[in-house]
């Protein structure tokens, strides 16, 4: 009987185990779908709703700005109501969103695209502070599989959105609102977790209470910061002009477009399996190096002639964009000692380096229309990839945030 009633224990365990890690990839999942379905559909919208092209042009930004505003006041909201509270609301939020932009209104459409935005921005900086607190011993596997979720939906929207609108007969409106199934489902999945939160509440303002780093005055959260600016910078400049890099040189505009889907798909294992190796590293700069080389290489063969290649500097663009994006995640639970700290970073990194990525491809279009060649453009991100080496080498030192003080 004793045998039995440990064995039951144990799977007890690893079912709870098995739940938490579910609700953490559902919702992961809703992160990036909301937002990478609207780019395919601009046309859809402008044709429906009358709205220009440049106000258009803001659906895609609004929800970064919306990141910049949001991203350091959620770890206070976090401190007071409790993670699990917080992001339970921030997922209602993003289905009531998801709803708004299903109406045939310009400003129900904008005011759903900002509530998205603010609601993704909380879940953001939370989750890293979330998997620090309930997956301690495997950091690395979580941040691998939250990360392939996130961008695995996201990707899947970018192609889907046109053949659920056109093909499908749902129209844009249908197309974007069917995303609600996906919030839903995170909803379900996360209400068990609900009975945590007061508990959640207490430990954070009694670790506040005894003492914690301050990151905006830590030049290690710098570091860790401006790496996650700038790698957000190159990967919002590609989404928005790499179609029109490859259009000015003959390519189509399908083939253009499936060369920006295979950086994305190209991510996807690397995003896995790059936070369980980083994890199990004392210090990550081998990373940090592998990871500048091929943003190098895959971003300098952009300035070659010719379209032969194309699909081979796509490929390494996405693997450096995959090491960036999981080094980037990962240093907000490895160089901070609480799951309160790893929120407070996540927060500041998040803010300023979605600021960069939203004013990115402004600056990258302006200098365009200067110098009327993509050249110099292209330098600008071969310089970013420069200063993701000189930051991230001091980031993956083997330190925490608040280490400077003593």
């Amino acid at each position: 009987m004793e045998q039995i009633s440990k064995i039951t224990k144990a799977d007890l365990k690893k079912i709870s185990g098995l739940l938490l890690a579910l609700s953490l990839i559902f919702v992961a999942a809703n992160l990036r779908a909301p937002i990478t379905s609207v780019g395919p559909l601009v046309s859809y919208i402008r044709e429906s709703t009358g709205i220009s092209n440049s106000v258009a042009g803001l659906l895609t930004t609004v929800p970064l700005l919306a990141f910049t505003f949001m991203s350091p006041f959620a770890p206070q909201l976090a401190r007071r109501y409790g993670v699990e509270r917080v992001i339970f609301i921030a997922l209602i939020f993003i289905g009531i969103g998801t709803l708004c932009r299903s109406i045939s209104s310009s400003v129900a459409l904008f005011g759903g695209t900002i509530l998205i935005g603010l609601s993704i921005a909380v879940c953001n900086v939370l989750i890293p502070s979330l998997v620090k607190k309930d997956f301690s011993n495997k950091i690395g596997l979580m941040t691998g599989i939250y990360s392939v979720s996130m961008n695995l939906c996201g990707a899947l929207a970018s192609g889907i959105s046109v053949p659920l609108a056109r093909d499908a007969g749902f129209g844009w409106q249908g197309a974007l609102s069917c995303w609600l199934v996906l919030t839903a489902v995170g909803i379900v999945f996360w209400l068990p977790r609900m009975n945590q939160s007061r508990q959640t509440a207490t430990i954070s303002q009694a670790s506040t209470a005894a003492g914690e780093a301050k990151p905006w005055r830590s030049s290690l959260a710098w570091q860790v910061t401006l790496f996650m600016g700038l790698q957000s910078f190159i990967f919002y400049n590609l989404v928005a002009w790499l179609p029109e890099i490859l259009n000015s040189r003959g390519m189509t505009n399908d083939t253009a477009g499936w060369m920006l889907s295979l950086i994305q798909f190209s991510m996807l294992p690397f995003t896995f399996v790059i936070p369980i190796i980083a994890s199990r590293m004392k210090s990550q700069r081998v990373l940090v190096v592998i990871t500048t080389v091929l943003y190098l290489v895959g971003i300098g063969g952009l300035l070659l002639d010719g379209n032969g290649l194309v699909p081979l500097w796509s490929v390494l663009i996405g693997v450096a964009g995959a090491g960036s994006f999981s080094l980037a995640m990962l240093f907000f639970t490895l160089r901070t000692r609480t799951s309160h700290a790893a929120a407070q970073l996540s927060g500041m990194a998040q803010s300023v380096g979605y600021l960069l990525a939203a004013i990115g491809p402004l600056v990258f279009g302006m200098i365009h229309d200067m110098t009327h060649r993509w050249t110099v453009s292209i330098g600008m991100l071969i310089a970013a990839s420069l200063l993701i080496f000189m930051f991230g080498m001091g980031a993956a030192r083997d330190r925490y945030v608040g280490d400077e003080r003593s």
